[in-house]
């Protein structure tokens, strides 16, 4: 394993960068500059790590994960999907951890290194944070040994009561996971809680119900689809990619309404991805 992204910095950090909120008593929202982290499970048993952050954070999530968990390390950490903002830090903690890392079928050639993912397209509806995309990386990143499929069963290793859904649309293989017990949802970046493209929004967490950040979203009817499908399930709380959880009214209805009218507030007017 090769980690492509070590040399990568995004000077941009969230007011909220750091500051982690549990959700539930076996769920931590970790932000870390502008994207959330996972660590699911309890704090005196086994856990899995959702996502693997931004590049060189590797110290600041193997430090949460000392505090909370008592130096036990993860069972396993499930992807999402592979962007570079989820997988930032991966090489560096499973070399450290040596753990097996699950995702999508539909998502492992962009994580054994044999595609990478379309560029970014800095066309779509204005921002700061879309002008600066064409410096995102889209390659895809090696995980060959470690990289292993999603049961098709629809269970997650290791994280018992959940389920993984396929939301396609952000990327072919993103997934989103939901546990029935509680309604709880870590939904990637299927949609997000903040105007991704708007680097003043970013860094103050303005919450706004958004569809997938749109100049990474290569298939915006899937997405659609994918929005859908998890407004179906009627979340209590939720943990997304970019922005603050949101949980119980505010989410209900931000939820249904952008599901309800996702062309008008999800989709640019253009772009190279839109048509």
């Amino acid at each position: 394993m090769e980690n492509t992204y070590e040399d990568m910095i995004l000077p941009v950090t969230t007011i909220t960068s750091g500051d982690g909120l549990e959700t539930a008593s076996d769920l931590y929202c970790l932000p870390i500059q502008i994207v959330n982290v996972c660590f699911a499970g309890d704090p005196e048993g086994d856990w899995v790590l959702v996502d693997a952050g931004m590049p060189r954070s590797a110290d600041t999530m193997l430090r949460v994960a000392e505090e909370r968990f008592h130096g036990s390390k993860p069972q396993a950490i499930v992807l999402t999907h592979g962007h570079f903002d989820h997988v930032g830090a991966i090489v560096d903690l499973v070399q450290y951890w040596n753990v097996p890392v699950y995702a999508h079928e539909l998502e492992l050639p962009y994580l054994t290194g044999r595609a990478d993912y379309p560029p970014a397209d800095p066309t779509v509806d204005g921002g700061l944070v879309t002008e600066m995309s064409p410096l995102f990386p889209n390659d895809g990143i090696d995980l060959s040994g470690h990289i292993r499929s999603l049961p098709a069963d629809g269970s997650v290793p290791s994280m018992p009561g959940w389920r993984w859904v396929h939301t396609p649309g952000h990327t072919p293989g993103h997934v989103s996971l939901f546990r029935d017990r509680d309604r709880a949802l870590i939904a990637g970046d299927a949609f997000v809680t903040v105007k991704q493209e708007s680097l003043y929004k970013v860094i103050m967490q303005e919450t706004e119900f958004s569809g997938p950040p749109k100049y990474f979203t290569t298939d915006w009817g899937l997405a659609e689809e994918s929005v859908k499908k998890l407004e179906a399930l009627k979340p209590a709380v939720a943990v997304t990619g970019h922005g603050r959880p949101v949980s119980g009214d505010v989410l209900a209805e931000g939820l249904r309404l952008l599901a309800n009218d996702f062309k008008r507030i999800a989709v640019p007017q253009q772009g190279r991805y839109v048509h």
